[in-house]
Parts: C-alpha cells; sequence; structure tokens
C-alpha cells in the first residue's frame, strides 16, 4: 500500500511539473511574429534559454545569411525564417535614382530580397527563395537595411513583406502563393521602411505610413487581394507595427502615430478610439495589460499613456486614460511586459525603467545597463530573466524582478538590431548578417 502510494504521488509530482508546458498552445511555443507569442516581448512558460555565453561557448550553431539585414526572425516548430537584401552587381536599364536626403543609388546595383529557412536543430539552410530583384528607389539612413520588416506565420503560410519591394506568401515549404505591390513609401529624410505585417483571424494588416498618402490596409491572406483600406493621411512615418487586441468578442488593431494611437476594427477598418500627444516617429508597438493597450514613444520628447480597450472617441486628455508618464520612453525600441512590470529603455541609450503597468509607477529606480550602449532591438522577457541586446553585439541580462540585478554580459560579433528571440532552449540571435543560436 506504501508503495502504490508512493508511486500514485510521483505521478501527481510529474503531472503538475508538466502542466505549464501542457497548457501552453501551439502559438505560444513557437515564435509566430515579431514581438512573441503575445506581442509584448515575453516568451512562453517554458523558454529557458542561456543566461551566458561568448563566441567560444554555448553558440550551438551559426548560420551566414545573403546580403544583410535586421529584421527579427521567426520561428514555427523547427524552422527558422529570416529576410535579407543582397546589394548584387548589375547593368541597370534605369539612370540613378536620388531621393530627397540626396542619397543616391547607383544605376549598376540591385538588391535581391532573399528569404532563407534554417533547420532550428542543425543551422543548415532548408530553403532559399529570391523574392524579388530590383533597384530600390530610394536610399536609407546607414544604420537602416533594405530588409528591416519581420516575417509572419501563421504555421501555414509565411508571410513577408520588403515594403516598396512588394508583400510575398510562401509556403512552409517556400513555394510562392501570391505576391502584391502596395507602392512605392517615400520615408522621412529618406531613412529608409520598416514595413512588418500581422495577422488578424483571415487577414494580413500591413500599416503604410509614410510621408505621402500613408495607409492601413487588410489583405485577404489565402489570395492576397484587398479587402478593406482606411486613410491615414494625418500620419506620417512611423515604422511601427499594429497591435492585434481581442477583447468582447471584437478584434482591434491598435496603431500607434505622430498625429495619435488609433484602435481600428479589424473586420472594417472603422476607427473606434483615439489617443493624440505621441512624440514625432512613434516607432514602439503598443503592448497589451489586462484590459489596456499602453502606448509610448520617445523621439524629441517622451510619452506613455494607459488606454482602456473599450475606450470610445477621443480619449487624449480625458480621464478615460488610466496613467501618463513624460520621461524615459524609448525611441526605436518597444517595451516587454512580464506580469505587471513594463520594461524599457530610453531613447536608443542604457537607461532602463521598470514601472508597474497598472498605475504607470516606478516599480524601481531607473538604472544604467552597463556593458551596452545604443540600442535599437526590443527586450526579451524568457526564465526569469530580460535580455537587452546592443548595437555593437553586447546582451546584458537581468534578473526579472524590480532589484534589476545584471546576471550576465554576454559578447558576439557583429551589429545586431533585429530583437532575441527565446524558444525552447534556444535564444536566437541575429546579426546584420548572422544567425546565432545560442544554447547549452
Amino acid at each position: 500500500m506504501r508503495r502504490a502510494l508512493l508511486a500514485l504521488s510521483w505521478v501527481v509530482l510529474l503531472a503538475v511539473e508538466a502542466l505549464p508546458q501542457a497548457t501552453e498552445s501551439k502559438q505560444d511555443l513557437n515564435w509566430a511574429q515579431w514581438r512573441g507569442p503575445n506581442a509584448n516581448g515575453t516568451a512562453a512558460k517554458s523558454a529557458r534559454p542561456p543566461i551566458k555565453w561568448d563566441l567560444n561557448n554555448n553558440v550551438r550553431w551559426t548560420a551566414k545569411l545573403p546580403g544583410e539585414g535586421s529584421s527579427t526572425p521567426i520561428v514555427w516548430n523547427d524552422q527558422i525564417f529570416v529576410l535579407s537584401a543582397e546589394a548584387t552587381p548589375r547593368k541597370a536599364e534605369a539612370p540613378p535614382v536620388t531621393d530627397d536626403s540626396s542619397k543616391t543609388i547607383p544605376p549598376d546595383v540591385y538588391f535581391r530580397f532573399w528569404v532563407t529557412c534554417i533547420d532550428r536543430g542543425t543551422g543548415k539552410t532548408r530553403w532559399q527563395k529570391l523574392a524579388t530583384e530590383q533597384v530600390p528607389h530610394a536610399g536609407k539612413h546607414q544604420t537602416n537595411t533594405y530588409a528591416s520588416g519581420s516575417p509572419t506565420t501563421d504555421g501555414e503560410r509565411l508571410y513577408v513583406s520588403f515594403g516598396s519591394q512588394g508583400i510575398y506568401c510562401f509556403s512552409l515549404d517556400g513555394e510562392p502563393v501570391w505576391k502584391t505591390d502596395l507602392g512605392k513609401m517615400t520615408t522621412r529624410f529618406g531613412w529608409g521602411e520598416a514595413v512588418t505585417p500581422v495577422l488578424a483571424g483571415n487577414f494580413l494588416i500591413v500599416n503604410w505610413d509614410h510621408e505621402q498618402g500613408s495607409f492601413i490596409t487588410a489583405l485577404d491572406k489565402r489570395t492576397g487581394k484587398e479587402v478593406w483600406k482606411v486613410d491615414r493621411a494625418k500620419e506620417v512615418t512611423s515604422w511601427n507595427t499594429p497591435l492585434v487586441v481581442d477583447h468582447n468578442g471584437r478584434q482591434l488593431l491598435v496603431v500607434n502615430g505622430t498625429d495619435r494611437t488609433r484602435a481600428y476594427d479589424a473586420q472594417s477598418g472603422e476607427v473606434l478610439w483615439s489617443c493624440g500627444g505621441q512624440t514625432v516617429n512613434a516607432i514602439p508597438c503598443p503592448v497589451r495589460f489586462e484590459d489596456t493597450v499602453i502606448c509610448m514613444s520617445g523621439y524629441r520628447g517622451s510619452l506613455a499613456v494607459s488606454i482602456p480597450i473599450d475606450s470610445k472617441g477621443d480619449v487624449t486628455g480625458t480621464s478615460q486614460t488610466r496613467w501618463k508618464i513624460e520621461q524615459g520612453t524609448p525611441y526605436v525600441p518597444s517595451p516587454a511586459l512580464s506580469g505587471s512590470r513594463l520594461y524599457f529603455t530610453g531613447i536608443n541609450a542604457d537607461i532602463l525603467s521598470c514601472i508597474d503597468a497598472s498605475t504607470g509607477k516606478a516599480l524601481a529606480e531607473r538604472k544604467r545597463l552597463s556593458g551596452v550602449v545604443s540600442l535599437y532591438s526590443s527586450p526579451l522577457v524568457a526564465g526569469g530573466h530580460v535580455y537587452f541586446v546592443g548595437r555593437e553585439g553586447t546582451t546584458l541580462v537581468i534578473k526579472d524582478d524590480e532589484s534589476l540585478e545584471t546576471v550576465a554580459v554576454n559578447k558576439l560579433s557583429g551589429t545586431i538590431d533585429a530583437s532575441p528571440v527565446a524558444v525552447g532552449n534556444d535564444l536566437l540571435l541575429r546579426s546584420w548578417d548572422t544567425l546565432y543560436c545560442i544554447g547549452e
């Protein structure tokens, strides 16, 4: 009898330990979109990536990529999908083109826009497809690339954006399904593009903010055909990605912007509410916390505001908003949410804030992230830690609690602007030309 009870106890214990992973959906266990399973920078509960590595330790494999890119890779099961653009000398028929910032693209330089599928276990290329080969119509900022928008997947198809060079859909085996052209973007000061699409039900949502005729559109994800399109004429270049929110039986698209943050009905494109006050170049993606969304920006100013999802009309400066702060918010990186802790860095610099997402109150004094200098990538929360990746290739790992205690500083080579990805025991870091898989 005693042995039977002990055996039963072990069975119950094992079942309890296995429960967190067993309750995670397939979507949770993958990294199907830029900001992870919940679009807030937090990995699945089962993710346990390493906290220490260098070029000689805990690097499982590296994969060299054609050309360069700053888009974040995504993961579905054992497939990793990553985008890049490769300059290719070739005689062109067109004369040189010059954008508003007087950056000239030589007529003999085409770019090949690559979609690469890498085996997560080995780092070997499974397939590689040339989406298109074009002379870009405009230049870019020296810190930008022609492959800055991240792909997304629903586990059946892969959706890829090269912005002005087209939107593409592939099967997960690399077979072309459809492609569409949304026109040419004219970006602020010719700084270049970063269009990341998101999925909302059967729609692929593309935000097209630029200097001449901004809009947001829903494409049928199966065909690429336009379902609806809504003008965003007051918006200018923003480089931001919509947040898809399910709430009370309705699906919303929360989209940041210089003029104002707006919430759209995902089925029709109807504007449900808006909130002004963001800074110019409103890049960070909103995050959801309980029944609110938190929107922030930090270029030539600073603002973070918490807005109830079921708001109505223009809520700028009204009691409908829950809280507002006006310091320390990010320019390029998006925030990361862990429980009620919201982590973000100031501008593109190394000053970290940790606030209570329910109140906006500081949970810890702002802290300098010693070891990193400039950040474009967004932070990652995984396995009880928060990962911050600097452009110079340094990753600072801190405890995921109010102590903000540093536990490791790790160094790789190359410029890293893509955000870190954690799936299972693997951490993926993508420099402009190399994909690293970190694992013990």
